[in-house]
């Protein structure tokens, strides 16, 4: 049998995935008091055209995971190039980060967050238990885009994408 170091996995497990640029995303909701619940989230991937579905993660210690665990239905917010003080804002243990940048409750009463490249507001049609992580498949019910560019995150930092990418 083959021992494996958990920690050194972990660490390097890490260091490939952080290597691997991605964009970022604010997952959005509303908790059983109706107050506005967010988190950063990079964990996030489409999976269906027909029908319409996406996926994200959760770590089952994050403070949202109750409120994300209970709703019934959830907003994607795809982050614009110069939103990164809105996932750092996201991303942080402030208490109450709504109070901390523009959102509005959309017709579907979801918070969405104001300025963002995309808004996908999504019913919750599975949660799949992952290890220390639950993955939500949620089945896109509304769609806003923006003609923006995407914030990029790699290596523990944003960015917009490079001028010269797509020459």
């Amino acid at each position: 049998m083959v021992s494996v170091n958990v920690s050194t996995a972990q660490d390097e497990f890490k260091k490939a995935l952080g290597n691997y640029p991605t964009g970022v995303t604010v997952v959005t909701t509303f908790d059983d008091a109706n107050n506005p619940v967010g988190l950063t989230v990079n964990s996030f991937a489409s999976v269906s055209l027909d029908p319409l579905l996406i996926l994200w993660s959760i770590d089952k210690k994050s403070g949202s995971y109750p409120a994300f665990i209970e709703a019934e239905k959830f907003a994607v917010n795809i982050l614009a190039d110069d939103q990164a003080d809105i996932c750092s804002l996201f991303a942080s243990k402030v208490e109450d980060r709504f109070s901390q940048c523009k959102w509005e409750e959309s017709a579907r009463q979801l918070p969405v967050l104001s300025g963002s490249l995309a808004q996908l507001e999504c019913k919750t049609a599975k949660q799949i238990d992952a290890g220390d992580h639950i993955i939500f498949i949620g089945e896109v019910i509304h769609i806003h885009n923006e003609d923006k560019n995407p914030l990029l995150y790699h290596k523990r930092n944003f960015g917009a994408i490079p001028e010269n990418f797509y020459k």
